[in-house]
Order: C-alpha cells, then sequence, then structure tokens
C-alpha cells in the first residue's frame, strides 16, 4: 500500500472499535504502519486482521493508556516493530454521563483518567523519543493528534465530566503546540462528529446518524473523520499546529477559541456597586458562545 501515510508510523488509542477503528484503516491504506492500541485485545486483533489481509501493516498493543508506566510498553513496541514513530493519535475514550448534580466522583475520576490523562501518558513518552532524536541531530517530523469534542468546546447537558474532559484536551493542545514545535512535532486536536458505539447507544442519535440504505452519501461514517486524520498526520501538515478542528461528513471547520475582547477600563479600581454598569456595557457588545449543546 501507499499513500500520504507511506513509511510512516503511528500509534492509535482505543482502535479497536468506532472512531479508532475507522482511523487505523484509513492509516493503513495511506500507507502507515499502525500499532492498534487497544484494552480489548479480540477487538484490537480484529482491526489487524483486516488491515494486514488488504495488505497493510499493523500490530496489536494493549497498554494501559491510563497508567504512564506501561504507556511507554506502546512507544517501544512500534519501534521494535516498525523501526520509528511519528504519530500518536489519542482517541480512546468512554462515557459516564450523570446531570452534575448527581454525578459520583469515580464516575469523574474515570472521566478524567481515561480522557485527559490517557492523552498524557501515550504522548509523554513519545515526546521524550522525538526530543532524543532531535537533540542528537536526527530529523523529526512528529504528529500528536488529540480527539476533544463539541461537547468540550460548548458544553453539553448531562455530561459535565465529560465537557471538562475535553476541554481540558483542546487547551492541552494548544500547549503542546507551543512547546513542542522547536522539535519539529505538532499537535492538533478534532471534534468528530460520527457514528460509533458511543453514539449508537442513544436512541435520537443512532437513528439521526444511522447509515442510508439507499446507498447515498453515508455522511456520519467515521471514515470522514479519518480522512482529516490522515492528513494531519501526513508531510505534508508540517505547517499546520496548535489547530482545533471539527469534521462532520464532508464538512471541516476550525474552531476559534477564546478570545480577550477590548474591555471597559476606567483606569482606576471599580468600585463595587459601579461594576454593574461595566458589566452591562460588555455584555452589550459581545458576540454570545455558541450554546450548550442540550439547551
Amino acid at each position: 500500500m501507499s499513500g500520504i501515510l507511506q513509511d510512516r508510523v503511528a500509534i492509535i488509542t482505543g482502535a479497536g472499535g468506532g472512531l479508532g477503528a475507522a482511523h487505523a484503516k484509513v492509516f493503513a491504506s495511506e500507507g502507515c504502519a499502525v500499532v492498534v492500541n487497544d484494552i480489548n485485545t479480540d477487538a484490537a486483533q480484529a482491526v489487524v486482521d483486516e488491515i494486514t489481509n488488504a495488505g497493510g501493516k499493523a500490530i496489536v498493543n494493549s497498554s494501559d493508556i491510563t497508567n504512564y508506566d506501561d504507556s511507554l510498553n506502546a512507544i517501544k513496541q512500534a519501534i521494535d516493530s516498525f523501526g520509528d514513530l511519528h504519530i500518536v493519535l489519542n482517541n480512546a475514550g468512554v462515557n459516564r454521563d450523570r446531570m452534575f448534580a448527581s454525578m459520583t466522583e469515580q464516575e469523574w475520576d474515570t472521566i478524567m483518567a481515561v480522557h485527559l490523562k490517557g492523552h498524557f501518558c501515550m504522548s509523554s513518552h513519545a515526546v521524550h523519543y522525538w526530543r532524543g532524536q532531535s537533540k542528537e541531530g536526527k530529523p523529526v517530523d512528529a504528529r500528536i493528534i488529540n480527539t476533544t469534542s463539541g461537547a468540550g468546546l460548548q458544553g453539553s447537558i448531562g455530561q459535565s465530566n465529560y465537557t471538562a474532559a475535553k476541554a481540558g484536551i483542546a487547551a492541552l493542545t494548544l500547549n503542546q503546540a507551543a512547546e513542542l514545535g522547536r522539535y519539529n512535532i505538532t499537535a492538533n486536536s478534532v471534534a468528530p462528529s460520527a457514528r460509533t458505539g458511543m453514539t449508537s447507544a442513544v436512541p435520537e442519535m443512532a437513528e439521526r446518524m444511522a447509515k442510508p440504505e439507499d446507498g447515498s452519501f453515508d455522511h456520519f461514517a467515521p471514515e470522514n473523520v479519518s480522512n482529516l486524520l490522515a492528513w494531519l498526520a501526513s508531510a505534508e501538515a508540517a505547517q499546520v499546529s496548535g489547530r482545533v478542528f471539527e469534521a462532520e461528513g464532508g464538512r471541516i471547520c476550525i474552531c476559534d477559541g477564546w478570545r480577550t475582547t477590548d474591555g471597559v477600563d476606567r483606569g482606576a479600581p471599580w468600585p463595587p456597586a459601579e461594576v454593574g454598569e461595566a458589566v452591562k456595557a460588555l455584555l452589550a457588545k459581545e458576540t454570545p458562545a455558541q450554546k450548550v449543546w442540550g439547551t
């Protein structure tokens, strides 16, 4: 197989199903050697089998992305098996949906571990490897691709834990891009909208995202998102970093982040009783944020 990812090596987390499996297959079809990471080894093996049967290169990795030491094994396996590592695509995720007033500590901690810490662990070890290469004078052209969500960008009723983690991932991406460019490492994040196991578990979403039976364009096919990620992982995207994209169907967008407005400045402290007038003036000039999902 040949394509825009020829001779590149990627680790894709949570690639045993859903979006991760689609990413792995598209990457492999573009010539990438893929480490299919998933704690469900049977599911990961099925993806690997499909890739290798089609002539691609892939292996299973079952490292726990929430365990820092175990995550290192994925990086070692990629290098031992394929000779190098160029891309970490952090995709793995879970849901523990609950209204904030009813949310448990365990539901909060699980989401933070899988999403935020999971994005940290694998990327941290990969960055150590790439920084070492850079310091040795070896060429580096590396990619970190993170997975955020519209829920993290706008909020989502019943998902306070998930929205907080996904917002954290978007902010992490900006910092990674700012800090790691010196080593020729880019960092970008994508908020996907596609049909997955998690969306199919919600009846309304399952109906809305169902595959068309007439053979027309499958708007919510996960591969639509994977195609953008494959390009971001390629050598062609070396100058694109610190961006948060949204991808749905045939539509690709860049998300604008928080921006500071002109503000109201009196050049002296605001007496508490007069702050209300300043806030009123600010609100009159603001561009309202997008509405929270579910409101």
